[in-house]
């Protein structure tokens, strides 16, 4: 099936099902000599793993990652590195009574009509937990940026439902990221988001929001004109994440309300380099990174699968009721936090790499 690799040079290809035996990913051309371990990787998979609060669904997995191929005595020996997360607390039961009916909202009916077949348990290839592998992948660009380009890649909860933080995306460090379990670096609001997620839990209901992503000091020209512009690809990367219904870069749709004189990020010499007065843009110009910092915000609806009763049909166009069971994330944004690092971090390794080959 195609839609399964993404990037050029820095290549994934995910493989696996949400209640089969793993999943994993093939990376190829990571470049040779890099330090790189499970521990690695591990760092990142943990903060995207099941059952790690009281707002995210109980699945226990541990998800842990093991290397499989391309790495030898602790470096990346330049060949196809495969990695694989086996899974551990499937409840596949959970499934059986959904197997011929379409969920609201859920990739059941599109699939079975693209292909006829469907995995049903967990939604198989369409389900979320695919993204394991992406993180797993990500973490090795993450490294590798940070390690080689001291680039920064890190992303936050701004909002859940109506509850907005107040947060200064200037000066948010990963610590206060990381400081509770909905990841967003407002403490007081994050209290009253986590109060939201269970009493929205206890009533069987779900809720969307708002996660702002950022990367710090990208290099000047990473990119390129027309059709490859690095905001095209972080825009395909981020909107391929499940649950993910928006993505607006800089300024986004709130800068249709700012006349071109406000907009315009004017341009200073600081001690002999260009930068701007502003960051309207973004940290990208005609689709070419111009040194400033890359911010974007991304509209995550509220998780699909929810405990009340809806109506629906199933294969024979039979009307059902239903009412699914099984364990879910009531907001997936506390763990859709370290996918998003990854998906950047992947498309500016991707255009890292290309910038050496063709610049």
């Amino acid at each position: 099936m195609i839609g399964n690799t993404f990037g050029k040079l820095f290549r994934i290809t995910t493989f696996g099902e949400s209640h089969g035996k793993a999943l994993g990913c093939i990376i190829d051309g990571c470049p040779a000599n890099f330090e790189i371990c499970e521990a690695d990787i591990q760092i990142e998979l943990d903060k995207r793993r099941p059952g790690q609060s009281s707002v995210t669904t109980q699945r226990n997995e541990g998800d842990k990652v093991e290397i499989l191929s391309g790495v030898f005595e602790g470096k990346t020996t330049g060949t196809p590195i495969t990695l694989i997360i086996f899974n551990k607390d499937q409840k596949s039961e959970d499934y059986t009574e959904i197997k011929d009916t379409f969920r609201p909202s859920h990739a059941d009916y599109t699939y079975f009509a693209k292909y006829g077949i469907r995995d049903y348990r967990g939604g198989g290839r369409s389900s979320a937990r695919e993204t394991v592998a992406r993180v797993a992948a990500g973490a090795i660009a993450k490294k590798y940026l940070m390690q080689k380009l001291g680039i920064q890649i890190f992303s936050y909860v701004e909002q859940i439902n109506k509850i907005k933080a107040n947060i200064d995306k200037n000066t948010v460090k990963a610590e206060d990221i990381e400081a509770n379990i909905v990841r967003c670096p407002d403490n007081q609001a994050a209290i009253k988001m986590i109060e939201l997620i269970n009493k929205t839990k206890e009533e069987g209901d779900s809720l969307g929001g708002i996660i702002c992503g950022i990367a710090k000091n990208v290099p000047v020209g990473l990119g390129y004109p027309v059709f490859d512009k690095i905001n095209a690809d972080l825009a395909k990367a981020i909107m391929s994440i499940n649950a993910v219904k928006g993505f607006e870069i800089g300024s986004g749709f709130a800068g249709v309300e700012l006349k071109g004189s406000e907009h315009n990020d004017e341009f200073v010499n600081v001690e002999n380099k260009i930068r701007t007065k502003t960051n309207n843009a973004g940290g990208i110009l005609g689709g070419l990174t111009n040194g400033e910092d890359i911010f974007f915000r991304v509209a995550i609806k509220p998780t699909a699968t929810i405990k009340k009763e809806q109506q629906t049909v199933d294969s024979n166009l039979n009307a059902k009721t239903i009412s699914p069971s099984g364990r879910h994330d009531p907001c997936v944004l506390p763990r859709a936090v370290p996918i998003i690092d990854a998906m950047t971090a992947l498309v500016i390794m991707d255009h890292y790499l290309l910038a050496k080959i063709y610049n």
